[in-house]
């Protein structure tokens, strides 16, 4: 019982610490968003203090500023098509990969092939890609749409193949019985079967493509189509001393895939504990 409760008493410590890590933080940035200028100090609790009259003028000028509807949508787009190309696509390479050829040389080979494009850091593709896309005119954000799906493939076919080996081989067994082909058996059978595992693929790679900077800087720097990020990054160089304006930018970045994530929540974590387990 002793030993119980010292392990209940570590695991509050522990998640009191880690719900400071992000309580804190994001106590600040509301705080800091509904500020004016003339409220920010140099002393401590001048910046942990709340607002003395709470407005919405600094997340007005923040739209203003960074273009906020132009560059969400761009956002929007670049995300939501990532993300459906990515669920299909890296999904249909994960089945071909596990479902008949678990124990072929050729497809393992195959797999580690892919998977190991994680360790590949991007500052190295960088600028090769930079020049290859604007040579194939692709500098724009059909481009980067093709990359991010190049490069969260490692991991998206590692997560599906994970989950992919808790399905049941019973159930292609009934369907090729009933007379089903390969392509019909996994649109009909192991697509929807996956659903929990394309939503932690979603919100994973949504999360990674709606706040990337490098990626958008590199290849579209001098298109005019700004992403959230890109727009903030150009409005913090514009006003890198006004952080209430930055803050509130960063608030209203974060209302859109927030809700995305709680949305998916329920499926994300069912889609984790599955594929985790071999």
């Amino acid at each position: 019982m002793k030993a119980r409760q010292k392990y209940n008493t570590g695991a509050l410590i522990l998640l009191i610490l880690g719900l400071s890590t992000i309580i804190f933080p994001l106590y600040m940035t509301v705080v800091i968003a509904f500020k004016q200028p003339s409220e920010m100090t140099n002393s401590i609790s001048g910046i942990l203090s709340l607002p003395q009259h709470w407005s919405l003028d600094n997340f007005r000028e923040a739209m203003r500023v960074t273009d906020f509807w132009r560059s969400l949508a761009n956002s929007a787009v670049i995300t939501v098509l990532t993300v459906v190309l990515s669920n299909v696509i890296h999904s249909l390479i994960a089945y071909v990969l596990v479902s008949s050829n678990a124990h072929s040389r050729f497809y393992s080979f195959v797999y580690l092939f892919i998977v190991s494009g994680m360790f590949v850091p991007f500052a190295i593709l960088m600028m090769p890609l930079a020049k290859q896309t604007a040579e194939m005119h692709l500098a724009n954000w059909a481009g980067v749409i093709l990359l991010y799906v190049v490069f969260y493939m490692p991991m998206n076919v590692l997560l599906y193949s994970g989950y992919l080996v808790n399905v049941p081989m019973a159930l292609e067994e009934a369907a090729r019985v009933d007379g089903a082909t390969t392509w019909r058996t996994y649109w009909r059978i192991i697509f929807p079967v996956m659903k929990p595992m394309h939503a932690t693929v979603a919100i994973i790679t949504a999360l990674a493509v709606w706040n990337d900077v490098m990626t958008p800087l590199v290849i579209m720097a001098g298109s005019g189509q700004n992403t959230l990020p890109l727009a903030q990054l150009n409005f913090q160089t514009q006003f890198g001393t006004n952080y209430n304006l930055a803050f509130a930018s960063y608030l209203l970045s974060l209302i859109p895939i927030l809700i995305f994530y709680l949305v998916c929540q329920r499926q994300i974590l069912s889609g984790v504990m599955n594929g985790a387990v071999k």
